[in-house]
Formats: structure tokens, sequence, C-alpha cells
């Protein structure tokens, strides 16, 4: 897939509420990386309503887009192919407008997910647990396929979102097995476990935290750390954070947007790094 290289100036993150993205200072540190002096990277508030309209507006000048909630599934009626990976989960983070006038989706998220626990040294768990339900935790779960070889223990609130859950595993061919939220607690003594919930529902279980944590993916980056996170660390355990989830999807997005390979990681930490510092 080839972008337009003489025309693809512009980019872009979408979502509502978008004001606390950090997609443009991460690709705007991949920009100036990259000597692409003339791209830029904005943000703009459109919700499933808009989105149409949005799309329909874009010139020639555009690379793509990311996508926030809650345009993840309502972009996809308005593409002309998504890939496998966006397909497995029914969700598109990333727009490739392409040099034959296409639009094309994409999902970031699952690789990035998976590139993160790789920078930490997970290539492989034999089992696993998420706490939570949402678009996130399907991710999650599609991520768990390449690097969890036993069984996923989901946590959720409701017997609706406890079949859900079980109906993406048997789609992502995932054993996935549910248990309530009222039990979270045994889902920290699980070698990985993957947090998904929004901020702040995680806290009352920090003073559960095992003696000798293994792993913990928490999806949050603002804020940092969370209560869970800084618990786990002071334990001595392995936590992988919602910006390097973030950094390595955002990644993925550079290089397919741009056409240029590798793109660089560590500048676009940083940048995050210090964006986060600042709030």
């Amino acid at each position: 897939m080839r972008v337009r290289a003489a025309e693809a100036r512009r980019a872009a993150v979408l979502g509502s509420p978008i004001a606390h993205s950090l997609s443009p200072v991460l690709h705007r540190a991949a920009y100036r990386e990259l000597g692409l002096d003339d791209w830029t990277y904005d943000r703009f508030e459109v919700d499933e309503e808009a989105l149409p309209g949005f799309l329909e507006e874009l010139g020639a000048e555009w690379a793509g887009l990311s996508l926030t909630m809650p345009l993840k599934r309502a972009v996809i009626p308005l593409l002309d192919g998504i890939s496998a990976t966006a397909a497995s989960v029914e969700a598109v983070n990333t727009v490739v407008l392409t040099d034959d006038g296409r639009r094309v989706g994409d999902n970031t998220d699952i690789p990035g997910m998976v590139a993160a626990l790789r920078e930490h040294g997970i290539e492989q768990v034999e089992s696993a647990a998420v706490l939570g339900a949402g678009a996130t935790a399907s991710s999650a779960l599609a991520a768990l396929a390449r690097v969890c070889t036993g069984e996923v223990v989901a946590y959720v609130r409701s017997a609706e979102r406890a079949a859900e859950m079980r109906q993406w595993g048997e789609r992502l061919d995932v054993t996935v097995r549910t248990a309530d939220w009222a039990d979270a607690e045994q889902a920290l003594r699980a070698p990985l476990v993957i947090a998904t919930t929004p901020a702040g529902t995680t806290d009352a279980l920090a003073a559960a935290v095992p003696e000798r944590p293994a792993t913990l993916f928490d999806v949050l980056y603002d804020p940092w750390p969370t209560g869970l996170a800084a618990r786990w660390s002071a334990y001595g355990g392995a936590v992988v954070g919602g910006l390097d989830l973030l950094v390595h999807q955002a990644v993925l997005q550079v290089e397919q947007m741009t056409g240029r390979s590798p793109a660089p990681l560590a500048a676009m930490r940083k940048a995050g790094e210090h964006a986060l510092a600042r709030r």
C-alpha cells in the first residue's frame, strides 16, 4: 500500500472527546526525525454523526487518519476495505488514503500491544487475565491470541459482557473463561494481567497485589501511574504502560501513512513522556 508521496502532507486524529489525545505529539515528533518538514498532524473533534461528512471533504493532500472512540467501528462502512487484523475485532484505528484514492482501514492497537509486551520481554505466557470487557478488551484478546498458549480469564461486571467476551474468544481462537468482577483480585495472580478499564476502576485492587507479581499491562497513560501499576512496581512486578501501547501503535501508523520505515520509536516515546510530564 503506497500513500501519495508528493501530496500526502496532512494527517490527524479524530474522536470525541479528543482534546486529551497525545497522538499529535507522537506523530509530529516522528515527522521531525524523518525530515518530513512539510507534513502536519492535527486533532479534530468528530463524532459518529459528523464522520461521513469529514471524510468526504478530505483532499488529495491527506495521508491518513488515526481514530479513537467512538469512531473505531462507525468508520468501517465508510471505507473501501479493512485489514484482516481490523476485521478480527471489527475495529479500525488507522485509515490510510492510498495513491489510487482508496480509504483503507487497519488496527494497529493489536500489533502495538504485542510489540509493547515483547519490548518488555514477554514473548509467550501460559495463561492471562483481562480486566474489563470493552473494545480495548477485545483488542487485548486478539493480542493474547499471539502470545498466550492457554486460558484467558476475563473479569467482567455483567452476564451480557461475559457472553460478549466468550464470543470474542471463539472468534479469535482464544480459550476464554469469564468471572465476576467481584472476584477480580484473583486476576492479579496470573502470569500476565491486562487492565483495560477506565481510570480509577482498578484502584481498589491495588491492596490485593501479591508479594511477587508477574506482569501487568495497564492500558492507561494519564493519569500515570495508576494505583494498581504503582503498587505492582513497588512489589517488584513488571509493568507495561499505556504510553508503551500508544507509542508502538503510533509507530505503525506513521510507517503506513508516510511509507517510511522504521519510524523513530525512541524520539516518539521521549516526546510522549515529556508531554505527559507537563500535564
